[in-house]
């Protein structure tokens, strides 16, 4: 299974297309919507998400509400795009009509230089329209189509912010998926701790009054994995490899971390591993989950926690220092419309990709032309384990 997005920030549409969903599995433009608007909220958003309201057309692969097996097209239209048809429009430029919102001043912190210098571009715009957040959108929809897999063979997926700009969530290991589920969605910052909550709300406002933005960082629960999927005979199929480098590829996520993470390298070895227990009837469990339920680049059938650390967003209404390309005298860099905490609604972006993650895995290990035989296979293989 593998997914393709294309479009630009300003452009007519993003669109994602999707290969290797099994036939026959239920799926209806609801699944996706749900997702793509939880991608919309959040403390600290701009005024971009005020103009879309993402919604997701069915292209192709989905006839009466059940995948055909074949791609599967999915568009969102950018409402924005009758503003900037003559800017961002395929056409060539009429010389009677002049080119607005040219960008020769980088921005520090995003790809404008460095996509400039790899593909020659002197109007920076071709590189920022691509390199923007926005396309996340397109990512959280393929992803959406990965999480009603997920649901439908028992798996549960669920993001939430576990720090924004310093003031960190308390952590509370006894709550169950469903309720992180509920309480992060009413969260305005989509965390599990009231008491924070209102902390990074007055965080926030800070920055945005000061011109500054904020980073923080993320965290995905999920359950119902079972136990080994993923692989330690290969290095490029090691499943918590894949999540990492799948959480990085976000906008401005600038690391990972499973479980206890880094706190590893402060402890003992009797301190981090995860002792192993078996249960009749049950089969083998550990009796903690510092490891954040993988070993060897396997899912134990343990929860899998997974962090990713989101750096500020680098637009800001006081910028930084820059070099115009152009003269090569140093300006302020050029500000765009941004957020000035989008944590939020990282948190779901990371969810979907995770989500995307983890149902590739499993379309890898079991057949899976059809949706019921990839069911029946996951059925007898969690039955199969738990008798080990």
């Amino acid at each position: 299974m593998r997914y393709l997005t294309a479009g630009e920030s300003h452009g007519k549409q993003l669109t994602t297309i999707i290969e290797g969903i099994p036939a026959q599995m239920p799926l209806i433009k609801e699944n996706i919507n749900e997702s793509l608007l939880r991608r919309q909220k959040g403390y600290g958003r701009g005024k971009r998400m005020q103009i879309e309201k993402d919604l997701v057309d069915i292209a192709s692969g989905v006839r009466h509400g059940y995948t055909l097996g074949s791609p599967i097209s999915l568009v969102i239209h950018n409402d924005d795009f009758k503003h900037w048809t003559d800017i961002m429009g395929e056409d060539p430029i009429n010389e009677n009509v002049s080119l607005r919102r040219v960008v020769t001043r980088p921005r520090p912190g995003h790809a404008d230089l460095n996509g400039a210098l790899k593909y020659g571009h002197r109007d920076m715009r071709n590189v920022l329209e691509r390199s923007s957040a926005r396309e996340t959108a397109a990512r959280v929809a393929a992803g959406a189509v990965a999480k009603t897999m997920l649901r439908q063979l028992g798996i549960e997926i669920c993001g939430y912010v576990k720090e924004i700009g310093g003031v960190k969530a308390e952590e509370n290991s006894t709550i169950t998926i469903k309720e992180r589920q509920d309480i992060s969605e009413d969260s305005p910052v989509r965390t599990l701790d009231k008491k924070a909550e209102q902390q990074m709300m007055e965080r926030i406002d800070l920055a945005k009054k000061n011109g500054d933005s904020l980073g923080g960082v993320t965290e995905v629960y999920v359950e119902g994995m079972p136990a080994g999927i993923g692989s330690y005979v290969h290095y490029d199929r090691k499943l918590d490899s894949r999540i990492a480098g799948a959480v990085v590829s976000i906008n401005a996520y600038k690391g990972v971390e499973f479980g206890i993470g880094f706190e590893a390298a402060r402890r003992n070895g009797s301190e981090v591993h995860d002792e192993i227990c078996w249960e009749k009837g049950y089969g083998y469990y550990r009796n903690s989950n510092r490891l954040g339920g993988f070993e060897g680049g396997m899912t134990t059938g343990m929860p899998i926690v997974v962090k990713g650390v989101m750096k500020p967003i680098p637009t800001l209404m006081k910028p930084l220092k820059s070099v115009d390309i152009e003269t090569k005298e140093t300006f302020q860099a050029s500000v765009e419309r941004s957020d000035a905490c989008a944590v939020p609604a990282a948190a779901v972006v990371m969810e979907h990709v995770v989500a995307f993650e983890l149902a590739r895995a499993l379309l890898e290990q079991f057949p899976h032309d059809r949706f019921s035989v990839l069911k029946e296979a996951i059925d007898q293989y969690r039955e199969d384990i738990r008798s080990f």
